[in-house]
């Protein structure tokens, strides 16, 4: 067999710019080369992964051996699509594999993953955006229509119940404690409708993170253990300090709450530049400040993961669907992006955002 190598002159431009996870492999399904995508996709350097068996470290739910023969025999590219695709220490991701022949060097491959994670995800959250939007408006709603006349439901039930038997009290008290739970989840549906425009300034992302974390052990998370794994050189955000502590607190009380018997919360911050999105004024800004907040508990039921932050969607049997939804639409409004991987025994929700401008410095006389 020839002796491996690189076919282009200056591959190491091209072969790092690559944006998707790229191998190249050999007649025996080694690895001899990782691009810089493929090391994060797979948590490995591209000195560990080399000459590795590549099947020890992708599991693909597709018949790669014959997929590979036919790419060598044919010596032509070959795609399949949506399949599984999973490194052992993250949830299967739904791909597209595109395999290509090295023309120069018959017997290698070029294998290339294309993640419809991405794609998937903007969309839900463009969705989950449309859908906080009609919510804030049905919750003006009802907490005008509703609450006036459940007020007078209750006083007519505490009017009726002084001149009632002891037994029939049962009855009106019955009334006026149903007529209270209502209020107060139409008083959640109208804070959820109320948020007003972030006021946004530089904000330190782990200051923000300490006083939700402070918040939640004296309080709901009293049972758990939280970890702090924070990049302290990440830079600040542009972000309503209050409106920001509340979404972590809300994160953190969701996982609290999936895992009821006790267990573990970690506090994950990193910097990473591969995900950018379109303002509202057009321009393409990068969200480089990233944190995840990850527990050990059951996971997200399969039926309502993709929906998880649209309003009333909820895991929880009186849950009212509105925790998630609201931290949606808090990050919708910074410009920022919200996502979740969910398996059994790691839940991951990643809040993306951008960096806070730089001041202008002024020009010295």
């Amino acid at each position: 067999m020839t002796p491996y190598r690189m076919p282009y002159p200056v591959p190491g431009v091209i072969w790092a710019s690559l944006p998707l996870p790229t191998l190249l492999i050999d007649a025996q399904a080694r690895i001899l080369e990782a691009n810089p995508a493929a090391e994060t996709f797979l948590n490995a350097s591209a000195k560990a992964l080399k000459d590795q068996p590549v099947f020890d470290r992708l599991a693909i739910d597709a018949p790669m051996d014959e997929a590979l023969a036919r790419v060598r025999a044919n010596q032509s590219p070959l795609n399949i699509n949506d399949v599984d695709v999973t490194s052992g220490e993250r949830p299967p991701l739904q791909c597209t594999i595109h395999l290509a022949p090295m023309h120069d060097n018959p017997g290698i491959v070029m294998l290339m993953l294309s993640p419809r994670e991405l794609a998937d995800r903007l969309g839900r959250s463009m969705g989950a955006k449309t859908a906080a939007r009609s919510a804030i408006g049905m919750a003006e709603m009802l907490a005008h229509e509703i609450k006036n006349p459940l007020a007078g439901i209750s006083g007519a039930a505490q009017l009726l119940s002084m001149n009632l038997t002891p037994e029939d009290q049962e009855m009106t008290d019955l009334i006026v404690e149903e007529t209270r739970r209502i209020v107060k989840l139409l008083e959640q549906v109208e804070q959820f409708g109320n948020i007003r425009p972030p006021d946004r300034k530089p904000v330190n992302i782990h200051d923000a993170l300490d006083r939700a974390r402070k918040s939640a052990l004296v309080g709901f998370a009293a049972h758990m253990t939280i970890v702090e794994d924070y990049d302290p050189s990440l830079p600040s955000t542009f972000a309503d300090s209050d409106q920001l502590m509340q979404v972590f607190l809300n994160l953190i009380k969701n996982a609290a709450e999936a895992c009821r018997n006790g267990g573990t919360i970690r506090l994950h911050t990193f910097y990473d530049l591969s995900l950018r999105l379109r303002r509202k004024d057009g321009a393409s800004g990068a969200l480089p400040l990233n944190v995840e907040i990850i527990d050990d508990g059951p996971g997200i039921k399969p039926e309502i993961a993709a929906n998880i932050f649209e309003p009333f969607v909820s895991g929880r049997e009186n849950g009212t669907g509105l925790g998630l939804a609201l931290v949606s639409k808090i990050i919708t409004d910074h410009e920022g992006w919200i996502t979740v991987d969910s398996a059994p025994g790691r839940t991951a929700f990643r809040v993306s955002l951008p960096m806070a401008p730089r001041e202008k410095k002024k020009e010295s006389r």
